[in-house]
């Protein structure tokens, strides 16, 4: 029985689920792998293969000397090429259709939250920016194996997807991994409001003003991790340029 080729459309909406699974689950048994098989008519194992033919096209995990399968199709590097780092053409794309890739298990999309747009084409923008913001949140928190990449909390539903540079900032990185921390919620605040950074070295830094603040139970809290090197991602290495610009706010802010 001859196999059905892959489709460009059936191909994107693939890779659109690769960018939002840790590398250690594209296995069939994965339940987002298994929706995604239901949803085009494929078997698990052929929606796993893909996406570790996609792992094989990708430089920041042959470069770690992890490997994918060997076996990227024309339409594989096609497709990988002209979605990898333009990921609002990616999230557009998908978020034009009627449905998007299934939701990665643990991930609640009533989490995510953002200012709405003004407009005529308000709902259909808006729409478009909370499928974004989802893709966001999952393809951060997969860069680090969803654990918070500082305290190393593992609850999913503890977590939030930080914006290096703010979404309402930065249109361009809006959508960019690499653009994004995993952190548990207090972290995420302190990072939001300048208050904790971190340098290209990946070493967390926190401001004096909790450091040495008059309570001591912040202080106990912050200091441990003051210095420290935050979990390394497995995808995306955060953007030098974009770091940059959030450490200036920590020294802003003490």
């Amino acid at each position: 029985m001859a196999v059905e080729r892959w489709t460009e459309e059936q191909s994107q909406r693939a890779l659109f689920l690769y960018f939002q699974m840790p590398f250690g689950r594209l296995h069939q048994h994965a339940p987002e792998i298994i929706a995604l098989a239901t949803e085009l008519g494929r078997t698990p194992s052929s929606i796993a293969m893909k996406l570790s033919n996609f792992a094989s096209l990708d430089p920041e995990i042959t470069a770690s000397g992890r490997k994918g399968l060997a076996g990227a199709s024309a339409l594989d590097r096609a497709v990988f090429s002209r979605f990898y780092g333009n990921w609002d053409r990616l999230v557009d794309e998908i978020a034009d259709r009627p449905e998007e890739s299934p939701p990665v298990q643990g991930f609640s999309d009533n989490l995510v939250a953002f200012a709405g747009f003004e407009g005529p084409s308000e709902s259909e923008r808006t729409i478009v920016a909370r499928r974004g913001q989802s893709f966001f949140r999952r393809a951060v928190l997969a860069n680090f194996e969803e654990q918070c990449c500082i305290t190393g909390i593992a609850d999913p539903r503890l977590l939030n997807a930080s914006h290096i540079k703010p979404w309402q900032s930065d249109e361009l990185n809006r959508h960019n991994p690499a653009n994004g921390f995993a952190l548990s919620a207090t972290f995420d605040r302190a990072f939001d409001r300048g208050l904790v950074t971190i340098e290209p070295d990946l070493v967390v830094r926190v401001s004096s003003t909790l450091l040495d603040s008059t309570s001591e139970r912040t202080r106990t809290y912050f200091r441990p991790y003051h210095g420290e090197l935050i979990r390394k991602p497995t995808r995306f290495m955060p953007d030098p340029v974009l770091l940059a610009w959030h450490n200036e706010m920590v020294f802003a802010n003490g």
